[in-house]
């Protein structure tokens, strides 16, 4: 029996006790839930339905809460339902209502963990979105895991998500990448506010492959094509690196295209027809401190010049006239003071700010090597980029690490720890359960050892304590996953894989799968070869949700 299986059955015990006593049946929820008892001594699930109901109807808790247990405890797979405090319901199941779970998980799974809490929802969630004017530094490479298993899980919990990147191909910071790649192929260094690093000599010279006639043109002409070329091979350099690890995106949106479309000017008549922009100085200003930012925001300057504010303003509006009713941008620790510009500018454009835009603040992180932190890539000069990350700890351990901690926290990723063959490598520990899960099935194969049928499925047989341990870790899952979604934490999936690995382990120490030399196979070896395969599923689905593989061998 599942989590929501027995909360159906804990909802039909309420009704049945509403039409018995003659209450308002319309006073019972729609749904209920059932949750793990932090003391697992209190029995396998807990309700607090009767809490909820007892005010709405008149009856007092703990009289409730008795009948709803008495007519709880006649439900089949139910064991024993107790009543603990002001009338909390306290339940455990029987071995074989429990043990049905591995043979749901097992049918069902890729889509296990799967729901529709999120239905209904039309998101759009914008991470990286670096600066075309050098490789993905350490800190966007968080975003790309995180992002990445937001949007993994968004998906799974029934949302309409699409994913973007944003390249800010317009404005100062492009002029300054092409002065650099020009200054490089002539040899000269780079000017004062300028880009060094060994790429912008590279991107130099492969302009110069493609078009040789440019160091021929004049200063202002050959800038352009090193500013048109140069931008093009970096956006593909960082769509590369990207896709190299494991991240695509549905849209990628170049700011220039705003400029071009006339967005712009569209997003300024919008926010005047609201009433919000007024004219001081020679330039156009937004009143955003009418919805609580700390002063009002310039949108184009006095020499006609746009901000990059204005930019910012017309891509939310192109966002949400694109049909996303929910914005979701994903920024690191320097742009905390953001929030409130963009929250107010929502707000001028008419939308509920606290609805329609969601902005996450993601903290820095560092690569350590040998206790100090590593300050800077070989090739970019000034900071540790996706590929250093990768060629020091690998793909899976680097989106697993980035996405183990809550976004606003600081980490610290120890280049020794997380290429390290030990349990306390998290990512070695939680892929080495689907590596043993898949040998137990190899050599359950080699000794004819199958799980059957499932109609032969011996449930019952899956009383010991370190089985009915890891089947309630099993059960957590969708809820783990419908919770991650909501509360935008991939890393609620990574810790409670960790836990679900200990609770296998246990398992695996303590009940033994596969029969011994010419010993007979029994019922009972092939039902803990359904609660083995039951964990491989989940932690495959787990792992799958942080863009992690599941190995078969490790």
């Amino acid at each position: 029996m599942t989590p929501a299986e027995l909360a159906e059955v804990v909802l039909a015990a309420a009704h049945a006790v509403f039409v018995d006593r003659g209450l308002d049946r319309s006073a019972l929820p729609a749904q209920t839930t059932v949750e793990r008892p932090r003391n697992p001594e209190h029995g396998d699930y807990a309700s607090t339905l009767a809490l909820q109901l007892s005010k709405k109807v008149g009856v007092p808790s703990r009289e409730l809460a008795a009948a709803l247990a008495d007519q709880l405890g006649r439900a089949p797979g139910v064991k024993s339902v107790e009543i603990a405090g002001p009338g909390f319901l306290n339940i455990r199941l029987d071995a074989a209502a429990a043990g049905q779970l591995a043979k749901v998980i097992v049918e069902a799974g890729p889509e296990y963990g799967r729901s529709d809490a999120l239905a209904g929802q039309r998101i759009n969630l914008e991470f990286v979105s670096a600066n075309p004017t050098g490789p993905v530094h350490i800190g966007g490479v968080r975003w790309a895991a995180v992002g990445d298993a937001l949007s993994r899980l968004l998906r799974a919990t029934g949302a309409d998500v699409g994913t973007e990147y944003y390249f800010n191909d317009a404005g100062s910071q492009i002029d300054r990448f092409a002065r650099s790649l020009l200054a490089a192929a002539q040899g000269q260094p780079a000017p004062e506010d300028g880009y060094g690093g060994a790429y912008i000599a590279e991107i130099a010279a492969e302009v110069v492959k493609r078009r040789p006639e440019v160091l021929d043109l004049d200063e202002a002409a050959a800038q352009e094509v090193f500013r048109v070329e140069g931008v093009q091979l970096m956006f593909a350099e960082i769509k590369s690196s990207l896709r190299d690890f494991g991240v695509e995106f549905d849209t990628y949106f170049n700011e220039k295209d705003l400029h071009d479309r006339g967005e712009l000017d569209k997003a300024l008549d919008r926010l005047r027809e609201q009433g919000h922009l007024y004219e001081s100085e020679g330039a156009t200003w937004l009143r955003t401190t009418d919805f609580g930012d700390d002063k009002d925001r310039v949108l184009r300057k006095s020499n006609g010049e746009w901000t990059y504010f204005a930019a910012d303003c017309a891509y939310y509006l192109d966002k949400r006239e694109r049909g996303f009713e929910r914005v979701v941008i994903m920024l690191g620790a320097d742009h905390h003071g953001y929030i409130g510009r963009m929250k107010a500018m929502a707000a001028c454009f008419g939308d509920d700010p606290d609805r329609n835009l969601e902005i996450l603040i993601g903290q820095l992180v560092n690569l350590l090597r040998d206790g100090a932190p590593v300050r800077m890539s070989k090739r970019a000069g000034t900071v540790v980029t996706l590929e250093d990350l990768v060629d020091a700890i690998g793909v899976d351990a680097s989106r697993y690490a980035l996405a183990r901690y809550s976004s606003d926290s600081p980490i610290d990723i120890d280049v020794e720890l997380w290429t390290r063959a030990t349990r306390d490598n998290p990512v070695y520990y939680v892929q080495y359960v689907a590596a043993r899960t898949a040998s137990v099935g190899r050599n359950a194969a080699e000794v004819g050892l199958t799980r059957g049928e499932s109609a032969a499925f011996h449930a019952e047989l899956l009383s010991h304590e370190k089985e009915n341990e890891l089947l309630k870790a099993l059960a957590e899952f969708p809820a783990v996953v419908s919770s991650a979604a909501e509360l935008r934490g991939p890393h609620l999936v990574a810790r409670y894989l960790e836990r679900l690995a200990a609770a296998y382990h246990r398992f695996y120490d303590n009940c033994r799968i596969l029969p011994r030399g010419d010993e007979e196979v029994t019922d009972l070896h092939r039902a803990r070869l359904w609660l083995n395969d039951a964990t491989r599923v989940v932690i495959a689905n787990g792992l799958r949700l942080l863009g992690v593989s599941a190995p078969e061998r490790m």
